[in-house]
């Protein structure tokens, strides 16, 4: 296949890419006590190639810690340690989004600081269990439901999360609304079972992405603002629901209106998940005027196919980009990729199976 698309310039609002090869954000617990380091500003800037970067998810707030060892966004000691990366990444040439995920009821108590709460729009306790270091498997807790109070501070916020952010050197933000964080717990009626402003219908439930879009528009500008959605995604014990095709098709056409930058959809059907069909990603890009970027299971070969056909316009990489610090450089030279990376090391801490894989050249 002649490689044309998917390694070309491309411009991004203001922004101009090297290729179209974006990095998908993934969760990789080495912030010791929350604090981005040297080592994930090794990380990133050994995979600076992309055309563009969306970091791990970062929490906006300390109620949404709710893994080991994320980073957050919202004390002057992550916007310190963020620097690092955007300027380790920029002396590359590269372009960095930091992602912005809020755990809500995806959460523990024991990996959470002192005096934080595991919020969400209702009190549904999630199926399933969280890693804590302190003491391993742990069944998820019950949340509390957010009042009227505890929406608007959450809000908050993702604004001065987003403020930190650009403070910290990023080129922009990518809002997760995916996954069954707290953005996607007040999407579904899975998760949500209130029966206020922010309950019921469609568009109630839609109200706290997009109250937090226009917040996050009018502290950064909407040329820095994306956002991550997964219809049909089950991850964090969501599950298909009768709405869902018209909740994203709504979203669409909303956020259009914004004029956000970006969508970022994620399909985890390479996972197991249910695949999202090709009449919706469509009627998602038909609403959206946009760029947008997808996601999931992507080959240099499918992904090229993607862009020709005309309907994404950035295709994201996330396994392999674990393993191939080069990914850029192997699909431009045809380079073998290595080999499937070590899973076992995907959330642990430390340098091993995170800064220590080869690049083509010194492979052995």
């Amino acid at each position: 296949m002649e490689k044309v698309k998917l390694l070309s310039h491309y411009k991004l609002s203001n922004l101009y890419l090297n290729n179209r090869i974006v990095m998908a954000p993934m969760t990789r617990s080495r912030a010791i006590g929350s604090i981005p380091n040297e080592l994930m500003a090794e990380y990133y800037s050994q995979r600076a190639s992309a055309g563009l970067i969306i970091t791990e998810g970062t929490s906006p707030s300390p109620n949404g810690l709710g893994y080991c060892r994320i980073p957050g966004i919202f004390n002057d000691a992550q916007i310190e340690g963020w620097k690092k990366t955007t300027e380790a990444v920029h002396l590359k040439d590269g372009k960095i989004f930091l992602q912005l995920m809020h755990t809500g009821r995806i959460s523990h108590h024991e990996n959470m600081p002192d005096n934080t709460t595991i919020i969400s729009p209702s009190a549904v306790k999630p199926k399933g269990q969280m890693w804590t270091d302190a003491n391993g498997l742990q069944d998820f807790p019950i949340p509390i439901e957010m009042n009227i109070a505890e929406i608007n501070h959450t809000k908050k916020e993702f604004s001065t999360a987003a403020t930190n952010a650009i403070k910290a050197g990023f080129d922009g933000i990518e809002l997760h609304g995916a996954n069954g964080y707290l953005i996607e717990q007040f999407l579904s009626p899975i998760s949500n079972l209130r029966n206020d402003d922010y309950g019921v219908s469609i568009d109630n439930r839609c109200r706290f992405l997009l109250e937090i879009v226009q917040d996050v528009i009018e502290a950064i500008g909407k040329d820095k603002v994306g956002i991550r959605l997964s219809p049909y995604g089950v991850a964090s014990d969501m599950s298909y629901y009768p709405e869902t095709d018209d909740t994203y098709k709504y979203l669409a056409e909303k956020l259009n209106s914004l004029k956000i930058l970006y969508i970022h959809l994620v399909d985890h059907s390479s996972m197991g998940a249910p695949e999202v069909p090709f009449e919706i990603k469509n009627a998602i890009s038909l609403r959206f005027d946009q760029t947008l970027i997808l996601s999931g299971g992507y080959t240099f070969e499918s992904a090229e196919k993607e862009l020709e056909g005309g309907l994404a316009n950035l295709i994201a990489f996330g396994k392999p980009f674990i393993n191939n610090p080069d990914l850029v450089e192997r699909f431009s030279n045809d380079w073998v990729l290595s080999k499937e990376p070590d899973m076992s090391t995907f959330y642990s801490p430390g340098k091993k199976g995170y800064t220590d894989y080869p690049v083509h050249n010194i492979v052995t």
